[in-house]
């Protein structure tokens, strides 16, 4: 069968596929992208599209509380119509989904409703058997949700399955202690269900700071989320309707309704074809790459959480337009910059990271300053509510560089971008001290921090 031949093609049609086909079109080139999912990928469908929907409604739910003890007549249980919100969630998402396809045809990309695998360096052929043929072949086609091998996991589902919920689960076991479980854990107890989290280490998000982290826990107890540390599931068995979990060092109660795992994700490479076409996989089965988004094979290359290389979405978008800038654009030294990078975990409030935790700092630079500042949001002052915010500014050197900011608290999510750039940036705690704060609100508290 003759090849169809391409410019580029790209496998998957998530957020690092369609950067990378949108940004290649934009140089003229003639672009194909394989993807028989819907668009978007992870991110869109079951990551953080859906995942920011549920938790608004969730902060929504707790400003209602806040409301009614602040003297606003609100019902002491107001409810919520589940489909309702799930409805509204998947007109949002299908706005994308069409926006997405509207952005394709516009560009000229060829969208192949198929799975792709190699069958050497240039060529890519379908289940069907069409083939394809491009000088350049981007890999983008994500991660999945995993599982530990044990007695009973198929009884337990993961973040996947927490988005095909037809209604809200009464009690809930969220296994892992990473920014998923820490999100499904809030938004679920916000809206309604009882939480168990249980947790293998002893402390949460062990890739943030260890002092915002232990806020965080604090702050999920007070919203009366049940946390579990040193937390071993042993086994899952079926218990009439139920899901009992044999467990070492975890609660006396441990019968529930719905059992979820958010430990960890490997990326999609089994299938593709790689292996034949020389492709270096890592020991997780992951896409190895060099700074430019190289793989071991020239012409071959990958971007986003396929790669194992900071899996956020914004990171795989910037990942694949500077891949094409160079590859395409005539950028010979385009290459995303994958130190500080922003994160945040939409925790209830949410936890925004850039750059080092005191700890890293700490082994890469020895010495270190850290400022801080401990507060309650006025809004939850006026509403009597108990949860703290935590604000944490690591510095280095005499000039005392600023190399992390960590902001557990109220608006934090959108506090942090404009800080984002100031790290970038190479700010000082002096020049941090020598803006003005904006008063009253909670981001004055970063240029306040002592």
């Amino acid at each position: 069968m003759s090849a169809r031949n391409y410019d580029v093609v790209v496998l998957g049609g998530g957020s690092g596929g369609l950067a990378a086909a949108f940004r290649a079109a934009s140089y003229g080139a003639k672009v194909a992208m394989l993807e028989p999912a819907p668009l978007g990928g992870t991110c869109v469908n079951v990551g953080c599209v859906p995942k920011k929907a549920m938790w608004l409604a969730a902060d929504l739910a707790e400003r209602i509380g806040l409301a009614r003890r602040m003297g606003f007549d609100v019902p002491a249980e107001p409810g919520l119509a589940w489909s309702t919100l799930l409805e509204r969630r998947q007109q949002y998402i299908t706005n994308i989904h069409s926006s997405y396809q509207k952005r394709l045809d516009e560009t000229g990309v060829v969208r192949i409703s198929n799975r792709g695998h190699l069958i050497d360096a240039h060529t890519v052929e379908c289940e069907d058997g069409t083939q394809f043929r491009a000088e350049h072949i981007v890999i983008a086609t994500g991660a999945h949700p995993l599982k530990p091998t044990l007695p009973g996991a198929e009884l337990g589902g993961v973040s996947d399955d927490f988005f095909a919920l037809q209604a809200r689960p009464g009690r809930v076991a969220l296994i892992g202690g990473g920014y998923i479980a820490v999100e499904l854990a809030g938004v679920l107890r916000a809206l309604g269900s009882e939480v168990a989290l249980l947790v293998r280490g002893q402390r949460l998000l062990d890739k943030f700071d260890a002092e915002v982290a232990d806020q965080l826990a604090e702050n999920l107890r007070l919203q009366g989320v049940e946390l579990h540390f040193g937390c071993k599931v042993e086994a899952l068995q079926r218990q009439h309707a139920q899901i009992r979990a044999q467990l070492h060092n975890g609660p006396e109660q441990a019968v529930f309704d719905t059992v979820l795992f958010a430990t960890g994700r490997g990326p999609n490479t089994p299938g593709l074809g790689l292996e034949r076409a020389g492709v270096k996989l890592g020991e997780k089965g992951q896409v190895e790459v060099d700074d430019y988004q190289n793989t071991s094979v020239p012409g071959i290359y990958a971007v986003g959480d396929v790669t194992g290389r900071v899996t956020l979405t914004p990171v795989a978008i910037a990942a694949a337009r500077r891949l094409m800038d160079r590859v395409l654009g005539g950028q010979s030294q385009a290459r995303l910059d994958y130190e500080d990078v922003p994160s945040v975990v939409f925790a209830h409030p949410p936890l925004g990271s850039v750059g080092l935790s005191e700890e890293e700092a700490g082994k890469r630079f020895g010495k270190v300053s850290t400022y801080y500042s401990r507060f309650r949001p006025m809004l939850q002052a006026l509403g009597q509510g108990e949860v703290r915010s935590l604000f944490k500014m690591v510095c280095v050197g005499e000039d005392e560089k600023v190399v992390g900011i960590h902001l557990l608290g109220e608006g934090a999510d959108e506090i942090l971008q404009g800080f984002a750039v100031a790290v970038k940036a190479g700010v000082t705690r002096r020049q941090m001290e020598e803006t003005v704060a904006i008063h009253p609100t909670s981001a004055e508290e970063v240029v306040l921090m002592r």
